[in-house]
């Protein structure tokens, strides 16, 4: 009988090589440390092959862990696809989902179409706005569920924490057909005043003596790229917003490297039936198989 890749081994890899180590991955997959080792173990056991590499207190995929990466990916989605088409949904009813439009762009349409084969009854009314406008929208239950950037004066007044679905790097952004990236001072298209990725550009190119000048603002992720791909400016943008036309610039294109940021997820105080649970459990579930991006045409 040929080896079989049980969907739990593979969960925790991806959790593994999306942390780098493997305590995080062990909080995220509720488990001890000891078990998420083992459960890797029996993974290189049935692939023979070594996954990881140690660098310090961190793990790095090897070769052919890369190669598993995507395949593992799949193969969740796949199994979870299976589950669900003999788990029909009778809810009905309406959910209010809110998220600034550049996490809106790279992850509601994966997550908002595998919700609808699961829970076709069910409208979810899409709000994207910037985080300090929904905020105030969800504390007074007009949203259900927001996606924001974790941080600051967002942090919870009530001791709990907010699940942390993703963390990646903030990139600085500009168009692969032009030189904007060049010019001195160079020409910016940032976020609104009080966005943290505006404040970290900002801060590290003072930092790094770079000259600089905001010639682009908007409070829509739209009109950031607009500028950023019309070759008018660079721009600082989560990189899972990368996407084909714009190429990402570091310390040898004399751009400083910019902090991760996490991607959280908030629900609202009256959000209590069984919708909105089905709807952030769905949420957490399409980014522990992996960042729920659409695929590049």
């Amino acid at each position: 009988m040929p080896p079989v890749l049980e969907p739990e081994l593979l969960q925790t890899f991806i959790a593994i090589a999306e942390t780098g180590r493997f305590t995080e991955a062990a909080k995220r997959v509720g488990r001890t440390q000891s078990a998420v080792s083992m459960q890797i173990k029996r993974l290189e056991d049935t692939i023979g092959r070594s996954l990881f590499v140690r660098e310090g207190r961190t793990v790095q995929l090897s070769s052919d862990g890369e190669l598993l990466l995507g395949h593992a990916r799949r193969v969740l989605r796949a199994h979870a696809e299976a589950l669900a088409a003999f788990q029909p949904s009778e809810l009905t009813g309406t959910v209010t989902i809110g998220s600034p439009d550049e996490y809106a762009v790279a992850f509601l349409p994966t997550i908002l179409r595998s919700f609808a084969e699961t829970h076709p009854q069910v409208h979810v009314n899409v709000v994207c706005e910037p985080t300090r406008s929904l905020m105030p929208k969800l504390d007074m239950n007009e949203i259900d569920i927001i996606l924001f950037t974790e941080g600051g004066e967002l942090n919870r007044d009530d001791g709990k924490s907010d699940p942390i679905l993703l963390r990646e790097p903030v990139v600085w952004a500009a168009s692969a057909k032009h030189c904007v990236h060049q010019d001195d001072p160079v020409p910016l298209a940032l976020f609104h005043s009080g966005c943290r990725f505006r404040q970290w550009a900002i801060g590290a190119l003072a930092d790094a003596g770079r000259g600089y000048r905001i010639n682009y603002t908007s409070v829509s992720f739209a009109g950031i790229e607009t500028a950023i791909r019309a070759g008018l400016a660079v721009g600082a943008i989560p990189q899972s917003n990368v996407t084909p036309g714009l190429r990402i610039l570091d310390e040898r294109d004399g751009f400083p490297a910019l902090p991760d940021y996490a991607l959280a997820m908030r629900r609202a105080k009256g959000a209590t039936s069984c919708i909105h649970d089905r709807l952030e459990d769905h949420i957490v579930n399409c980014f522990r198989q992996g960042p729920p991006r659409e695929a590049a045409a």
